[in-house]
């Protein structure tokens, strides 16, 4: 397998940095051939920092370290797409991506994702008066009710074939399950998993 066209690129190839789980795009940085065999070599990403003129591996200082997963070379071997799991908030300002949104801007997310961290801010941040903030405020049995509700009227909407009244049911329902699943610990992505676990076991050919 190519180990990259270093000298394309003067000796620095960029390196995007991805969320093994959510494929979230969570930093820029460049390599250099040393930088790129101590990754490989601790099993934490380590960059070559242009400003230090040093290697730097991520997270020393914060301990907010990148464990390496997977790596793939681009189809002109100048530029690598790592996948790992982040031991902490990537960017040096606190947040998880270094390309995060501000609140409410989800242009060129994939929107649950950007819906799931709009839903945990308002849980985090108390004395702000939002509906999502009172679902929050309330009893976990009044969540779990809206859960089902919302469910019941989807059902009805589907009985009746009314395609504008689904898609609306549909998406309350969703808000109000992300609700929930925020409150218990749990979390799309979790979601998202399992049902890929129970894919895989079906492709093995066990009933799911």
């Amino acid at each position: 397998m190519s180990e990259g066209d270093w000298e394309k690129g003067g000796g620095l190839l960029p390196a995007i940095v991805q969320d093994g789980k959510s494929l979230k795009v969570l930093m820029l940085g460049y390599m250099s051939r040393e930088s790129w065999a101590e990754t490989k070599s601790s099993g934490y990403v380590t960059f070559f920092s242009r400003s230090k003129g040093r290697l730097w591996k991520k997270g020393e200082t914060s301990g907010h370290m990148l464990r390496l997963q997977s790596w793939r070379w681009d189809c002109d071997n100048d530029s690598l797409l790592l996948r790992v799991e982040a031991l902490g908030p990537t960017c040096h300002k606190g947040s998880e991506s270094c390309f995060e949104c501000e609140e409410g801007m989800l242009e060129g997310r994939f929107f649950p994702e950007g819906l799931a961290e709009i839903i945990r801010l308002r849980k985090e941040r108390g004395g702000e008066e939002s509906y999502t903030r009172s679902l929050f405020e309330g009893s976990r049995d009044r969540r779990s009710q809206k859960v089902g509700e919302e469910g019941v009227e989807l059902a009805l909407a589907g009985m009746m074939d009314d395609g504008a009244r689904i898609r609306s049911e549909a998406a309350d329902l969703l808000f109000h399950m992300m609700v929930l699943l925020e409150s218990c610990g749990e979390s799309m992505e979790g979601v998202c998993e399992e049902l890929r676990l129970r894919h895989e076991e079906r492709a093995r050919g066990r009933d799911v």
